[in-house]
């Protein structure tokens, strides 16, 4: 009877030396999987559209051209635009680095252009990147010592903003100015237009532009016949921190960013 009253108290030991080493595995195996690209880990550049400034290769630091930003949600879904072509893509988060994969469109656009598209897409997608985010400021590091300056886009006023119309081969050219009169003023890329504007219920009716009349290279007269179907009509209008979008009845559809 005592030998077997032993037993039972030395398994009652066992049990209780086990219970706070299971525990403790438990306590391990949970934080391991923290830092892993959930979206506890993600930093605090998420959720932000993030004009990108300039990029800093070999010394040499290479203005972006207007358009250039980037963007990534908290499950780390990223998308943007390197200058000519976009790009949609996963971002992976290891603590105060990230990794980005992307798919981007393949268009040719102007030379200066393509050249900044080339240094940015190598830099954002050729490995791992210190993130530092300082207000309104976020700076990417490549492990090379590249370096990719952004700002944040912030939420501008439909009126009195200089929207610059996010189309390649209008290199900035092509902008709006919506006032408080009910007026649009601006350059389709060539000529310069104004027009009445009427905004209403998230809509803005336009009437008929008027116009200079010089005629530009193709491409420029390409992006203003593309403008011209927003006016004599109605297009809803959406705005994003730094986005204006205009959607026109007839499917034409632009996006506008707000200018420094």
């Amino acid at each position: 009877m005592d030998t077997q009253r032993q037993q039972q108290r030395r398994t009652l030991v066992a049990a209780a030396v086990l219970l706070p080493l299971v525990a403790a595995c438990g306590g391990e195996q949970a934080g391991a999987g923290r830092g892993s690209g959930s979206a506890e880990a993600a930093p605090p550049l998420t959720g932000v559209r993030w004009n990108v400034d300039s990029v800093t290769a070999d010394g040499t630091t290479h203005r972006a051209p207007p358009g250039v930003h980037m963007s990534v949600d908290d499950r780390g879904r990223a998308e943007g635009s390197y200058g000519c072509n976009r790009f949609r893509g996963d971002v992976a988060f290891e603590g105060d680095r990230i990794r980005l994969r992307a798919d981007t469109t393949l268009k040719a656009c102007a030379a200066p252009r393509m050249d900044f598209e080339r240094t940015l897409s190598r830099t954002l997608t050729g490995g791992a990147l210190t993130t530092r985010v300082d207000d309104d400021r976020l700076t990417l590091t490549a492990d090379d010592g590249t370096t990719v300056r952004l700002s944040r886009a912030g939420d501008e006023p439909l009126h009195g903003t200089r929207w610059t119309v996010a189309l390649p081969e209008a290199d900035g050219r092509a902008h709006l100015t919506f006032d408080e009169k009910g007026t649009v003023s601006g350059s389709l890329g060539c000529n310069d237009v104004n027009a009445d504007a009427t905004v209403r219920d998230g809509h803005i009716t336009l009437g008929a532009p008027a116009m200079t009349r010089m005629m530009c290279e193709d491409s420029l007269m390409d992006v203003e016949r593309t403008l011209l179907r927003l006016f004599d009509g109605t297009v809803a209008y959406r705005i994003d921190p730094g986005n204006l979008t205009l959607t026109s009845e007839n499917g034409t559809r632009v996006t506008a960013f707000a200018a420094e």
